[in-house]
């Protein structure tokens, strides 16, 4: 197995490393609830010796209906997302929908991350890669739910022809049935063995896609009673990283809200992931 250590901020991830945190907000609303989120989660993972990363979105261009709140968008968002690394003194992570946002991205983003939907699309793919790589930065992709485990090696190797960067891989769940998501456990020691680091997204992983009751369909359900128990399954499997998404009131958050954690639960389960990881890795 292989681990990662950004160029800059020194933040490790893979074997033989304590458990990578990348956590936040699903979207970003503002400044301030940014900073508040992201200033706890610091002190957390600071206090548990866990190598943190900010992660927020600045366009949730995927969305069930056009009226759901997107987010800043690419100008502000990044705006926002540079003020956020320099206060706070963290890397940042954030995802991207077009080739030609790979390059401002990668000048703020430490983390570049390429959206489930999207992982099989060439020119996005190798644009994330060539700028991410000019950046020194690293690439995380979110395996898509409707590809298999061992199907990412396509996506791996296409990044590694492209430009010579380092790549995490994200389980996010698969497609089972009709506005569900399962996650098979046994992906992710499978995507290890691409040599690889490794991440669960336990937040995406409970998604109820397109069966929100309280919209009739026209926004994603969640069960987030279940991110808990995905996140130590995965943990337990052998997941490099944790992939998890807060808010100060979850009920109230402008994006997926069913499915994101309270911030004062955070400091609780990730003591719990970070007792599970070192069984594990002992």
């Amino acid at each position: 197995m292989t681990s990662l250590t950004h160029a800059t901020s020194g933040w490790t991830i893979g074997t033989g490393k304590p458990l990578a945190v990348i956590a936040g907000l699903n979207v970003l609303e503002n400044k301030a609830l940014a900073l508040t989120v992201g200033s706890q989660l610091k002190a957390i993972c600071a206090e548990l010796g866990l190598p943190y990363v900010f992660k927020a979105s600045f366009d949730k261009a995927n969305r069930s209906s056009i009226h759901s709140y997107r987010g800043p968008g690419l100008e502000e968002g990044l705006k926002i997302l540079k003020d956020v690394k320099a206060e706070l003194g963290v890397p940042i992570c954030t995802d991207l929908h077009e080739a030609s946002q790979a390059v401002p991205v990668a000048a703020v983003a430490d983390i570049v991350q390429i959206p489930a939907f999207l992982c099989r699309q060439t020119d996005l793919v190798i644009a994330t890669a060539k700028a991410t790589a000019a950046a020194g930065g690293i690439v995380q992709v979110k395996k898509a739910q409707f590809i298999a485990p061992w199907d990412t090696k396509n996506i791996v190797t296409k990044i590694g022809e492209a430009s010579d960067v380092g790549v995490i891989l994200c389980e996010r769940g698969s497609s089972f049935g009709y506005n569900n998501l399962v996650v098979d456990m046994l992906g992710i020691p499978e995507m290890k063995r691409l040599g690889c680091p490794v991440t669960i997204d336990a937040t995406h992983a409970v998604q109820l896609p397109g069966a929100d009751p309280r919209t009739g369909g026209a926004s994603t359900g969640g069960r987030r009673d279940g991110v808990a128990v995905i996140a130590r399954s995965a943990v337990a499997a052998g997941a490099d990283g944790v992939f998890l998404e807060f808010h100060t009131d979850p009920d109230a958050a402008l994006c997926d809200a069913p499915s994101c954690l309270p911030i004062s639960g955070a400091k609780a389960l990730l003591t719990q992931l970070k007792a599970l990881h070192a069984v594990v890795q002992a």
